[in-house]
């Protein structure tokens, strides 16, 4: 179905672009390209033979030097969760450690705010690590003689930052991750998961407009790292912080990330939501990732909205030919209902073919006299779906979604909800 605005073609939100998007692409964050990394003394060697189109198991028993990431190559959007997974050696952890040179790369570029970060000088790289782009670790690397406040502050400590400033930032984010009140405490005497906390905070002090987690919540219990995920996606969801996170867990994959970045042999297979690798899997290695997962359990009213579906009318007071104009737009596309937006893209409300009769009939020239008062709430696009699916049920009409700013990103017809439910469970 299509969507009509007043002055426009249809602005089609793609699922290539994920929860990020809100009208205007997002912009790019980090840029990886063509990213190699050989561990041995001779990888100019190894390179060559890759280029010559030989396999890493060819190159490891000719040249003893091993194949860690093959040709990378992928953009973070800024403001998303991307989450990088693959069985064991896949070359998760390495890709994630060469993103800040925590490993040096043998090839290619990373590309962060337009700056190559392959190229850095190393104190360039230093000041960026401390300032611009933390890392948090499986391990939860707390000092045991400190108190959890000097051990949120010790990265500002180690730039130099004083001791009231740095103490005064490490108990904002202790209050955002939910520890302020056990500033004072030490590492032994919290939880695993308080532990964890603790590193994220410290990791967030510095405010980094980046952060790369290798494998932080898998030391967790099952309920402690569902709760850490809840911390990271809402602490990501205030401040738009872009996260890099490598996983094994499909669950959690699926739970947390915009998009997602399957990698085997050191390849990046297929980067997209999961939607898009669940109904385009790029081959039998990324299909059997999904085969048999419930993805429906984490899908949202965000993710199952379609701007295709409602006939839109922007800027209702400059309607052109007003009652009769939108009429006849209805008509055109087939439409029984069509909701009515500001200049905002905010919902205003909802018309139908009735309403519009009987305001045309009454000399009432604008949309907004058209409003059906009892149909046009909208529901917020983190909605979960089991409870879309009770509200769809009941609704004569489509259901306007929102984004956290109000803003309209699609409708959810009862259609819509029913294949995305039936594409859920993967073969």
């Amino acid at each position: 179905m299509e969507v009509v605005s007043e002055a426009q073609a249809p602005d089609t939100v793609s699922g290539e672009e994920g929860r990020v998007r809100s009208g205007a692409a997002a912009e790019d964050k980090l840029v990886v390209r063509n990213l190699y990394k050989i561990f041995g003394n001779r990888p100019e060697v190894a390179l060559q033979m890759l280029r010559e189109g030989r396999d890493k198991d060819e190159i490891l028993k000719e040249t003893g030097q091993v194949v860690g990431v093959r040709d990378a190559s992928f953009t973070v959007k800024k403001g998303e969760i991307f989450v990088i997974m693959g069985l064991s050696g896949s070359g998760k952890s390495t890709l994630i450690r060469l993103l800040n040179r925590l490993i040096e790369p043998s090839a290619g570029e990373v590309v962060v705010d337009g700056v190559n970060v392959a190229a850095m000088s190393k104190s360039k790289l230093l000041e960026m690590r401390r300032h611009d782009m933390s890392m948090v670790f499986q391990s939860f690397a707390l000092l045991p003689q400190r108190t959890v406040l000097d051990n949120a502050a010790f990265g500002l400590e180690v730039r130099g930052v004083a001791r009231d400033e740095r103490e005064r930032r490490a108990m904002e984010v202790l209050d955002q991750v939910g520890l302020a009140s056990f500033a004072k405490s030490y590492p032994a005497q919290l939880s695993g998961g308080m532990q964890q906390r603790v590193g994220l905070a410290r990791a967030l002090a510095s405010n980094p407009s980046i952060m790369l987690m290798d494998e932080a919540f898998s030391a967790l219990d099952p309920l402690r790292r569902t709760e850490m995920q809840d911390v990271l996606v809402n602490l990501q969801r205030e401040h738009s912080r872009t996260v890099i996170f490598v996983s094994h867990d499909l669950d959690e994959a699926l739970r947390i990330g915009d998009r997602i970045c399957i990698m085997e042999g050191g390849r990046v297979v297929q980067v997209g939501t999961s939607d898009d690798i669940l109904e385009r899997p790029a081959d039998d290695y990324v299909r059997a990732f999904f085969r048999g997962v419930d993805v429906s359990k984490y899908m949202t009213a965000g993710t199952v909205a379609q701007k295709e579906q409602v006939t839109i009318f922007d800027r209702p007071e400059e309607l052109v030919g007003g009652i009769h104009a939108a009429l006849e737009r209805l008509r055109l596309y087939d439409r029984d209902y069509g909701f009515v937006l500001d200049q905002h893209q905010k919902v205003l409300g909802v018309v139908s073919v009735e309403s519009l009769i009987r305001c045309r009939e009454t000399g009432a020239h604008r949309l907004r006299d058209a409003l059906l008062p009892e149909l046009g709430a909208t529901v917020p696009s983190s909605l979960p779906i089991e409870d879309l699916i009770r509200i769809v049920v009941a609704s004569p009409c489509p259901l306007p979604v929102v984004d956290e700013n109000g803003r309209y990103v699609g409708a959810v017809t009862k259609t819509v909800l029913l294949t995305k439910l039936s594409k859920g469970v993967a073969p």
